[in-house]
């Protein structure tokens, strides 16, 4: 993997312009992460105010600045509509994992498409990644069926693996260049 991952790069696509977060974007992350069928699938506490969402984006900042993920929020028409990552790098193994999420009331109108596209295009093209993997909750079939549009296969050796503690599983998928 590329080790010029500090170069943050802003990203654009057709309609869509992928930024780095901003402390400006407290509030559309405040609606974004306290958004209950946002929330469903994924498995972190809702945000419940803009102290907590400035806390996150700093983090992110953070987080980017030290290499550990890169991390865009995804505009249209300069307004925050969800965010996408490449994030748990394992730089050795030219590994990433992608993650995404999407305001509500964007979803499905091919957005997330649209930027899982354009990440993909980076991490391969750009960062050197060898393999993008996604762990994905067994009934979140949106988050499936964009993976499986963008070409990503089930990765049978790690098929269903129970999360600690619940009944839930995860389905892991993965993409190799």
């Amino acid at each position: 993997m590329n080790s010029i991952i500090s170069s943050f790069r802003v990203l654009k696509t057709e309609r869509l312009i992928l930024r780095a977060l901003e402390l400006n974007d407290a509030p559309a992350i405040l609606s974004l992460r306290s958004d209950v069928c946002v929330n469903e699938f994924l498995d972190r506490p809702a945000t419940n105010n803009l102290d907590e969402a400035v806390a996150f984006i700093k983090k992110i900042q953070k987080s980017v600045e030290h290499d550990d993920s890169m991390y865009w929020a995804i505009t249209c028409n300069d307004v925050l509509i969800g965010t996408i990552c490449l994030w748990n790098l394992d730089i050795e193994n030219d590994i990433a994992e992608i993650g995404y999420e999407l305001k509500t009331e964007s979803q499905g109108k091919g957005f997330m498409n649209e930027a899982i596209r354009t990440v993909i295009d980076f991490a391969f093209k750009t960062m050197c990644v060898k393999t993008i993997t996604a762990s994905i909750k067994q009934g979140n079939m949106k988050s499936i069926q964009i993976l499986e549009k963008n070409k990503f296969n089930l990765d049978c050796l790690y098929k269903f693996i129970p999360k600690k503690d619940t009944n839930e599983s995860l389905v892991y998928y993965l993409q190799n260049h």
